[in-house]
């Protein structure tokens, strides 16, 4: 744990009793702090109250008379599209709003470090796309080459729940947007921006604001080190914010749309191959088309991002390669579960949307591809784009008639997954890959995208014999 420092004897309100809201209490009274949690759920309430903490109504009208500071979980709006009523009422009454981010970043150093050979470093990952990915890849790299590391935030454990690092020591974060608009400090030594698409438009009133809420990471404490996707107008505009001319390789460019080119550090792939160019020239190379772990350009471009934070750390780039070997991807994200006679088994159960599944299916040939369950807007006319590399595709979900006439590839509706395994496997060759990325939503038949993934895993093992 990250006992939390600078609020010993002061009264914090914790709003919001999940996994981050009771780690921060636990965190806030580590370091001698008063935490009073509310959450609206009675269930939320009783579990602070089993654990010890007080609990306290926060709508009443004089609760915020003595808090220091509210502390809320990213669940939670605090702006737009309008804030939480107890967020709202925090404000007016001038209380400083934070979360456990801001909490960690405040309390992270300790004088400990004053017998530390290497102080402990902090990379931070934020983008739209591929931030877990990225992360759970800097975090391998770092473990293989037998630095100390630690991997939190969105992925891992909580922030604060984490142990304080040891001499030398790394923690690789992954934050989101609600994470990075809200926190009151922010001071990554190494901070990534994988890229931007729309996403949570509604809670940051447009792109605008969404963009702004990421660019929090490079602004407020300014990272020794920032690496920018620039394959968007937006990460061009940060990285050109951030240097102070060609020449300063404090910001490292990643691309996979193109070769970098100038006097600054540099690092893109192209044909399947990475490159790292550090005034002009090149430094080194790397070949990811077998690295299995690590499919299609979208992770070649987790594959840039982490190769530059673990440059920055001052990793050799054959210890990196090496990693990249041994990484297994993550679960439900062009994970690799198998393969048999030929053919690979792969889950892209977290491919939610048309535009991850796209990406799914420019990444793999000859494709048995299992999709459908619940349609999201906007049409599914970008997969009939990139369909070439379909040789069929297994429909499930409650209304996979209706989501198969949309696509322009041949279709079997099965409905379920079970029979979209056993017919996908049935057909398939040597040279063939079955893929799970939906293109949809798993509500119609599962909770999570994480259980629609694993009954595939597991439809696929029991046929092939394996555990």
């Amino acid at each position: 744990m990250i006992p939390v420092q600078g609020l010993a004897g002061a009264k914090v309100a914790v709003l919001g009793l999940g996994r981050s809201g009771l780690s921060a209490a636990r965190a806030l009274a580590a370091g001698g702090a008063l935490p009073v949690c509310w959450d609206d759920n009675p269930a939320a309430q009783a579990k602070a109250e089993a654990e010890g903490f007080a609990v306290q109504d926060l709508h009443h009208p004089s609760a915020f008379d003595d808090i220091a500071r509210l502390v809320v979980s990213p669940g939670i709006p605090h702006l737009y599209p309008s804030p939480n009523a107890i967020v709202a009422a925090a404000q007016l009454a001038g209380v400083p709003v934070d979360n456990d981010i801001g909490l960690f970043f405040q309390s992270f150093a300790t004088p400990d470090w004053a017998t530390y050979d290497t102080v402990p470093r902090v990379v931070a990952v934020t983008g739209s796309n591929g931030k877990s990915t990225t992360s759970a890849l800097i975090h391998h790299i770092l473990t293989e080459a037998g630095r100390d590391s630690q991997l939190a935030g969105n992925i891992g454990r909580g922030v604060l729940d984490i142990d304080p690092p040891a001499d030398g020591g790394v923690v690789v974060l992954e934050l989101s947007s609600y994470q990075t608009d809200l926190a009151r400090s922010l001071t990554p030594d190494v901070a990534v921006f994988t890229n931007l698409s729309p996403d949570h438009l509604d809670r940051h009133a447009g792109m605008g604001g969404y963009f702004a809420a990421k660019r929090r990471l490079f602004a407020e404490g300014g990272p020794d080190r920032a690496v920018i996707g620039v394959d968007e107008a937006e990460g061009r505009f940060l990285a050109g914010q951030l240097a102070e001319g060609p020449t300063d390789d404090r910001v490292i460019r990643i691309s996979v749309a193109a070769k970098l080119a100038g006097p600054g550090w540099n690092i893109f792939a192209r044909k399947g191959f990475l490159s790292e160019y550090r005034k002009g020239k090149q430094v080194a190379s790397i070949d990811l088309r077998s690295v299995k772990g690590l499919p299609g350009a979208h992770n070649h471009q987790n594959a840039c991002a982490a190769y530059a934070a673990c440059r920055s750390l001052g990793l050799a780039p054959r210890v990196i390669e090496a990693a990249f070997h041994s990484f297994g991807g993550l679960p439900h994200r062009s994970q690799l579960i198998a393969e048999a006679g030929g053919v690979s088994y792969v889950n892209d159960s977290k491919a939610t949307n048309v535009d991850s599944a796209v990406k799914a299916l420019e990444a793999f040939q000859n494709i048995r591809w299992i999709c459908g369950g619940l349609q999201k807007e906007g049409g599914l006319d970008p997969l009939n784009a990139v369909s070439g590399s379909v040789k069929k595709a297994y429909v499930i979900g409650r209304e996979a008639a209706a989501f198969a006439v949309q696509l322009d590839a041949e279709t079997q509706v099965c409905g379920t997954m079970a029979s979209a395994v056993a017919a996908a496997m049935a057909d398939a060759e040597a040279g063939d890959t079955v893929l799970l990325a939906p293109a949809a939503a798993s509500f119609d038949q599962y909770d999570s995208f994480e259980k629609r993934g694993d009954d595939f895993v597991t439809e696929v093992k029991a046929r092939l014999g394996v555990a």
